[in-house]
């Protein structure tokens, strides 16, 4: 798969919070470093994510807000 997105960052999934609606995806990165996603369901089950697979974060944003 080829993706427009430069920001790739590859981990293990760590968590996942499922909701009835979406589920949140904790994913660790290099040197301890979670990312957090939060997906649908439906894209959860097609993933067949579980704890312990390997998976990337692929961020593609037009703004980053930082906060203090």
């Amino acid at each position: 798969m080829k993706l427009s997105a430069r920001n790739v960052l590859q981990g293990k999934v760590v968590a996942i919070k499922k909701g009835v609606t979406t589920a949140n995806v904790k994913i660790q990165i290099a040197r301890g470093a979670v990312i957090t996603a939060s997906i649908t369901m439906e894209a959860a089950r097609e993933l067949k994510l579980k704890v312990g697979d390997r998976a990337a974060a692929i961020i593609k944003a037009s703004e980053v807000i930082v906060g203090k």
